[in-house]
């Protein structure tokens, strides 16, 4: 754990490449290149880690090379290609990404630009992600529990996946982005209940405060205050198969108290002060 920890810092992305490296790029573009990421990997059924990773390559990439806004989905579909022969047991072949863009990659041009992703990335292709951490320390709680809350989990990897599109996380470390993720999906499935608890503390070594600037952008992405053009993530996650964790309410905010250092945190035993918990209504869920 240590190892993958120290991992993080010694392969992040620059966290404002767009504003230094970056000439044409914007926020918007990266995300909406994102989001039609997500249906190509819905569309092939790819795992989370093959995504997650795939962005990872995207942003270091970025980081040190300009790229004209043509060649994104170019960019976008050969980190895909690597990351699905990284992660993937039968990983879609290099025809299928080329004819999923419509043939406007062809073959040439994505072996091309895989090349240039791995001299970047100087071949290191195993970068650790949100998904890396987000199992650790989903762990850590499910071995207290006779059975895994897969509505946590769930709702977890949701904001993780949401996180993906939000340039602004970049500056979160991946363990940051994982305990934040598990903080909020416990705070929506139980108000009323403290989320972060000693355990969770001493296996992500994070206190409330350390979350709090990422906790609060992952629920405004929830609540579609950021980003809200982007819907892939969400429909994936309206899904049967993910306990249609995307059309859970939330409460409008997250009690500021829920962020106060409390060493004495255990498992259920600290609720918030009452009137700082406000009831989900159908304006503060993602309902449309």
């Amino acid at each position: 754990m240590l190892l993958v920890s120290g991992m993080q810092k010694k392969r992040r992305p620059v966290v404002d490449y767009i504003e230094k490296v970056q000439r044409t790029v914007t926020p918007y573009m990266r995300a909406d290149l994102v989001d039609w990421l997500v249906d190509l990997a819905v569309r092939y059924d790819l795992l989370s880690d093959t995504l997650h990773l795939c962005v990872s390559y995207i942003d270091k990439y970025l980081s040190v090379k300009p790229v004209i806004q043509s060649n994104l989905m170019l960019l976008g579909v050969s980190s895909m290609f690597i990351a699905s022969k990284y992660e993937e047991i039968d990983p879609p072949s290099l025809k299928d990404f080329c004819d999923i863009t419509d043939n406007i990659c062809d073959q040439t041009e994505v072996v091309k630009m895989e090349a240039k992703i791995l001299k970047s990335l100087n071949f290191e292709m195993g970068n650790p992600t949100a998904i890396t951490f987000l199992r650790v320390f989903l762990g850590s709680v499910s071995e207290k529990q006779k059975t895994p809350n897969l509505k946590i989990e769930f709702l977890a990897s949701y904001f993780a996946e949401l996180s993906l599109l939000d340039y602004d996380c970049i500056r979160f470390l991946p363990s940051i982005v994982a305990a934040s993720a598990i903080f909020l999906a416990r705070f929506i499935i139980e108000p009323e209940v403290h989320p972060w608890t000693s355990s969770l503390c001493e296996c992500s070594g994070y206190k409330p405060v350390e979350l709090k600037e990422c906790v609060l952008i992952l629920h405004n992405l929830y609540l579609s205050r950021k980003a809200e053009s982007f819907q892939a993530v969400k429909k994936k996650y309206k899904q049967h198969k993910f306990k249609f964790v995307a059309n859970l309410p939330s409460p409008p905010h997250v009690p500021s108290y829920y962020f106060e250092d409390h060493s004495h945190i255990d498992e259920g035993k600290l609720n918030p002060k009452p009137d700082e918990i406000s009831k989900p209504s159908a304006q503060s869920t993602m309902i449309p």
